[in-house]
């Protein structure tokens, strides 16, 4: 047997220290649990000094970083299943904060369980972290813990956490290979650029004759990359730098935003990756008893597109003014008639939850289909790509071997 030195909550306000003697920290747990206390720090007495070491660290060693999609997805699942087993809340952030994989999501439960140990609740200790959770999971916890049902908020989070990574997961499989491809063709292009192009000066300056405008001009960049390669990255941070400014700086970007609605394929990927999220809010605060105009503050947070999201607003303020919202979202003009239709069947009914059910299926099996098919396009499309940089290439070294050939 061994000795444990514990720290634990009597009636889940006051302090209490003692001793157990256990065979394992997981018995020690256990016997503190019997005694009518939740166990905050279990340790054996001879580590005592390093566990405060360790504990000090964490404590004043670390600044907590924001939690990714997947610490959120782990945080929660955590806490939803014991939650479900009915373990209280505090407990509950007790064993996150002593045996999460990672220190973030270690140091953000011990904060949210000193702040609810202090009186606050889990709603409004969650809402002071907006950073960590965001304005949706704040809102959909409010919801939740207002109505009593914060156990099942917590699994329809966790099914929203985990439908995003779904989607994210997708359109980044989608985009993997062009990238990869894109990245292959300009490398490629540099060493022919940097290496092949200047072996064949002497040969093409001995034919003593003009060269091809294609051959020069390859031929003058190879030289000057070669003579300056140390520009090299410095072009190709910068390129990257002004792509990456395009797409954030505001004005650039919703340009951007309207101009790719307009693109047959890519808009259908733009609007159904959007809505997936959209109505899949809406449909679990609509299930937590969100009223329906902060449904749709809540669903709006997820639209990326700025055009989108614009005329979402101005169907949210027509619904505000007494609209029915299946009729506010056809004014829009962006919203797929399927899940107009089914929207109003469900207004019609009172089925609302049931028809938003509905509509993410639909919407997830709609963009599964487009992703199949831009996956599809776009090989072709990068061979083609390929071939003509290829051919580009190519034209340009044998060009003036066949003008002497053909000369001669």
């Amino acid at each position: 047997m061994t000795i444990y030195n514990y720290i634990a909550l009597k009636n889940n306000k006051d302090i209490v220290k003692g001793k157990v003697d256990a065979e394992s920290l997981r018995a020690a747990r256990e016997n503190i649990r019997k005694l009518g206390f939740i166990p905050t720090k279990v340790y054996e007495e001879k580590a005592k000094g390093s566990d405060d070491k360790d504990e000090k660290v964490n404590v004043h060693g670390g600044k907590i970083k924001k939690m990714g999609l997947q610490d959120r997805i782990n945080f929660t699942s955590t806490l939803q299943i014991l939650a479900q087993s009915g373990i209280p809340i505090i407990e509950s952030l007790m064993f996150i904060e002593n045996d999460a994989a990672k220190l973030k999501v270690r140091l953000v439960a011990k904060e949210l369980r000193k702040q609810i140990m202090a009186g606050a609740t889990f709603a409004d200790t969650v809402a002071k972290y907006q950073d960590q959770f965001g304005q949706i999971y704040i809102g959909l916890v409010k919801a939740g813990e207002d109505s009593g049902e914060l156990e099942k908020t917590l699994a329809r989070l966790l099914e929203l956490l985990n439908k995003e990574a779904n989607i994210r997961s997708k359109v980044i499989g989608t985009l993997m290979y062009p990238m990869f491809v894109i990245v292959l063709a300009i490398i490629i292009v540099l060493v022919m650029l940097m290496f092949v192009f200047p072996v064949f000066k002497e040969m093409f300056d001995g034919m003593g004759k003009e060269l091809p405008w294609i051959t020069a001009t390859l031929m003058d960049i190879g030289i000057f990359l070669k003579t300056y390669w140390f520009l090299v990255p410095l072009i190709l941070g910068s390129l990257f730098g002004f792509i990456t400014f395009i797409f954030r700086w505001k004005p650039s970007k919703w340009k951007i935003d309207d101009f790719v609605l307009k693109v047959p394929l890519l808009r259908d990927l733009i609007q159904f990756s959007n809505y997936a999220n959209f109505v899949a809010v809406m449909q679990v605060a609509y299930d937590a008893g969100v009223p329906i105009i902060e449904c749709l503050y809540l669903s709006i947070l997820t639209l990326t597109n700025h055009t989108l999201k614009t005329k979402i607003e101005s169907a949210t303020s027509k619904v505000q003014q007494g609209q029915h919202l299946s009729v506010s979202l056809r004014s829009t003009g962006v919203m797929p008639k399927m899940i107009l239709f089914m929207i109003a069947t469900g207004e019609q009914s009172g089925r609302l939850g049931d028809m938003l059910l509905q509509a993410t299926s639909f919407i997830d099996k709609k963009l599964d289909n487009i992703i199949d098919t831009m996956t599809k396009m776009i090989e072709p499309i990068m061979l083609i790509v390929i071939g003509s940089i290829v051919l580009t290439l190519a034209l340009a070294l044998y060009l003036p071997l066949f003008n002497s050939y053909m000369t001669d």
